[in-house]
């Protein structure tokens, strides 16, 4: 099991009313699989990815992430856990705009403390995997959307994380680089990887092995795409 939660909540304090944003959610996910989670705007799926992320915490319930119990977990020790285990892409990239393809690859690198000469290595062949081995030394405004998702994809897994996590990955893009995101994707999870999805798209939730819904802060019953 990579991932399990149960009986998460998660409230907001808004003028002094309570908002529930999350109810009770159950759900895990053995290790190598690959979930999308759909919902609309608002429907909670952006906290949960959050949650799962350790990028916020729960109000209530219990969330462990390959056998650890995150409710237990420093400050200190949820920034190692993000650092080492978790790989992230967002829709919209959160590239370095002054820091070529390479350098923005290092970064995770950098902050685990490796060494120069293998951060370089193990960076370009991340974006080799990611078939931007030709554009290694472009910054992010010489690439196409497609060409700056792939490189936040190779960021995401040049530390070798336990669980990819992508919110709206395709969501900025047009339905060509879309494609070819998705295909990545589907590669790396036949390599064994690990991949938990969120979108409001029910055509690229579909290239999940597994979709799951939420509404309303409430997670349905398991879909198959």
């Amino acid at each position: 099991m990579i991932l399990e939660l149960r009986n998460i909540c998660k409230d907001y304090i808004q003028e002094k009313m309570v908002i529930p944003v999350l109810k009770n959610v159950s759900f895990s996910m053995e290790e190598g699989e690959y979930v999308a989670v759909m919902g609309p705007s608002g429907s909670g799926k952006t906290t949960l990815m959050n949650i799962v992320g350790c990028l916020d915490q729960a109000t209530s319930g219990t969330f462990w992430l390959d056998g650890q119990d995150m409710s237990t977990c420093s400050e200190n020790e949820l920034s190692d856990i993000r650092l080492k285990k978790i790989g992230f892409v967002f829709q919209n990239f959160q590239l370095l705009p002054r820091q070529t393809a390479l350098e923005n690859v290092e970064l995770p690198l950098t902050y685990a403390g490796v060494s120069r000469k293998e951060r370089r290595e193990r960076a370009a062949q991340a974006l080799a995997r990611v078939g931007l081995e030709d554009r290694m030394q472009f910054r992010p405004s010489q690439l196409s959307g497609g060409q700056k998702q792939r490189v936040a994809i190779a960021r995401a897994m040049v530390n070798h994380p336990k669980i990819l996590l992508a919110d709206e990955p395709t969501g900025a893009l047009d339905s060509t680089s879309g494609q070819q995101v998705m295909d990545l994707f589907q590669s790396l999870n036949e390599e064994g990887v690990s991949i938990l999805m969120i979108t409001h798209d029910r055509e690229i939730a579909g290239y999940a092995g597994r979709m799951v819904s939420i509404r309303d802060g409430i997670l349905r019953l398991e879909e198959q795409p």
